[in-house]
């Protein structure tokens, strides 16, 4: 056995043993039940740096996902041409320098930009880095046969082109006032042509460097089981090798994110820990115990429900269930829609279960603040929501406790991933929902499941087969041109697109998708602010989506850990290379 294996084993053999011991301890206070995937104490090794996901990675290529922890787990190893820092500034990574009007790297007529490539830079297996890798990345990404879930932003770009081997030039099919929104930030990792090449279609998903990368970035991966475990070592061919802080990355997904955090603030196990949707009550009780610190963020972030236009219960004749054939059976009236949101008590699940980490928000675009709408709002009222539905004829006639329509009862199922925040976030609105006379069935998914975007799978977002569901999602770039477009007919995930895009809601409306067209060509900032108000409001005054939560990106990270820098416009581990021991 090589000293690699035995000493993952020992880890996860120790893990397994602390985690059954603190599940006995924190019972008596958490009726959740506990992980078995809490590390041993770790925090103090200059070594080995120790991640804590309990949404596992389950595929190392973001481009095939629209999960965030898939993201985060490429970003250790892939790199874009640049990305946004915390203050709305570009960092160049890939690219020698930010395109500016100035240098001549953004067209005077606005249909182009032209980005300068760092030269000497290899990948992790020693190719060289080219301008043909980043030209490959756009002809993968935007392959209708792949079925990129990073796609959107791509729609605006004519083609794009290597003036030699360190110069790419982008061309826009028209005037585009958001030109950094290709190759930047989180949607915008190169990948490498050798290794993808022969998988540039429908066999995309079987590339073995979905599993192994070959990446530009700091660390190099050495073994990855999804769903469980990726373990990362310096890439030898980094630019800034002899800087990197740690020998070895260990980042161990699975269980909860109370267990993921209770390791990093309580029992010192682990020096990072992810997305921590957990009580605010038990992150204080945890972070009093001194072993770490939390870093809220509050970025683009929304946690919303998603009311399906599509009808989740009739298939075509080729087994299509959601489809556009089919209308949602009491979803298509505004008035049911309204009375579904007058009975959900944002205030409740704001103050009680996310406290400090969350407010109650009634739009989706939260961020920049100039685009936060002040022209939507939420309320509480169960007696309107009920007069809503007795107004459209939803009453009910058998007395059997359901409303009921023209033989049709108002029976939904509400899924969302598996997490004890969003299970008590889901029997709260069961409970307002019930008082109007809807019978409810819940559903909870593993979140590696959940957000695999795996077309073979029934229980993906895009698949929606329900009536109502629940996650987060925002906007990766302060320009929120490519968020928007999530909203679009052109984004609804179907069979004849093997089910890729963002729009799972099924929501189609000429006039949106009008706007936004208009949006990516306005180059006037008032105007197009007015426009993306305006498109957040048709969205949630027609009620298409319910907003809950402006979430803050709540981590956790070991007292001794310095480096990081968080940004709501990238993954966490977007500057992996400066976290140190201190």
């Amino acid at each position: 056995m090589t000293f690699k294996k035995l000493l993952t084993r020992s880890f996860f053999f120790s893990l397994l043993i602390l985690s059954l011991c603190s599940t006995l301890l924190f019972s008596a206070c958490n009726p959740q039940q506990q992980s078995s995937t809490t590390p041993t104490t770790t925090q103090g090794n200059n070594e080995v740096l120790r991640l804590l996901y309990w949404q596992a990675p389950t595929i190392l290529n973001p481009h095939l996902s629209t999960g965030y922890k898939d993201a985060e787990a490429s970003r250790i190893t892939l790199e874009p041409l640049a990305t946004y820092d915390k203050n709305g500034k570009l960092i160049p990574f890939l690219a020698a320098e930010i395109p500016t009007p100035e240098n001549g790297g953004i067209a005077k007529d606005g249909k182009s930009v032209t980005w300068k490539l760092k030269k000497g830079i290899k990948w992790s297996d020693g190719k060289p880095f080219t301008a043909a890798d980043v030209v490959f990345t756009y002809q993968f990404v935007t392959n209708p046969k792949v079925g990129a879930t990073s796609s959107g932003p791509y729609q605006v770009v004519k083609n794009v082109e290597a003036i030699d081997d360190y110069t790419i030039k982008v061309n826009f099919k028209d005037i585009n006032p958001d030109w950094s929104a290709v190759f930047v930030g989180s949607e915008g990792m190169i990948i490498p042509r050798h290794l993808y090449e022969k998988f540039n279609g429908e066999n995309a998903r079987q590339a073995p460097a979905n599993l192994k990368p070959a990446g530009t970035g700091p660390y190099q991966v050495v073994e990855f089981r999804p769903g469980d475990v990726v373990v990362y070592e310096p890439n030898p061919n980094f630019r800034e090798v002899d800087k990197l802080g740690f020998k070895r990355i260990e980042l161990k997904g699975g269980g909860d994110a109370t267990s993921a955090a209770r390791a990093v603030l309580q029992t010192g196990g682990a020096d990072y820990a992810y997305n921590l949707q957990v009580e605010s009550s038990i992150l204080k009780e945890f972070e009093a115990s001194g072993k770490g610190k939390l870093i809220s963020e509050y970025g683009s972030l929304v946690e919303r429900i998603i009311l399906n236009q599509s009808d989740p219960n009739k298939a075509t004749p080729d087994g299509e269930r959601s489809s556009l054939k089919f209308p949602h059976p009491f979803f298509s009236n505004p008035k049911v829609r309204q009375a579904f949101s007058l009975a959900i008590d944002r205030d409740t699940i704001s103050q009680q279960l996310y406290g400090i980490t969350g407010k109650p928000t009634a739009n989706i675009l939260v961020l920049p603040e100039q685009y936060n709408s002040p022209n939507t709002k939420y309320e509480f009222n169960l007696e309107k929501a009920k007069a809503l539905l007795d107004e459209v004829g939803w009453k009910d006639t058998n007395k059997n406790g359901i409303r009921d329509k023209n033989g049709t009862e108002m029976k939904i199922l509400f899924q969302t991933s598996v997490n004890p925040l969003r299970q008590k976030t889901q029997e709260i609105v069961k409970q307002g929902l019930q008082t109007l006379g809807v019978a409810v069935e819940l559903k909870s998914i593993d979140p590696g499941i959940y957000f695999s975007s795996d077309p073979a799978n029934s229980d993906t977002v895009e698949k929606f087969y329900a009536d109502l569901q629940m996650y987060t999602s925002g906007n990766n770039s302060p320009d929120p041109v490519a968020y928007m477009k999530y909203f679009t007919c052109a984004e609804i995930p179907q069979k004849a697109n093997n089910w890729t895009g963002d729009n799972n809601a099924r929501y189609c409306n000429k006039d949106y998708d009008k706007l936004w067209q208009e949006s990516t060509q306005e180059l006037d900032p008032k105007k197009r602010q007015k426009m993306f108000i305006k498109m957040n409001d048709m969205l949630v005054n027609n009620t298409i989506i319910i907003p809950l939560v402006h979430r803050a990106d709540v981590a956790a990270f070991s007292n001794n850990l310095v480096g990081y820098d968080l940004t709501p416009w990238d993954r966490n581990t977007w500057n992996i290379k400066d976290w140190k021991r201190s």
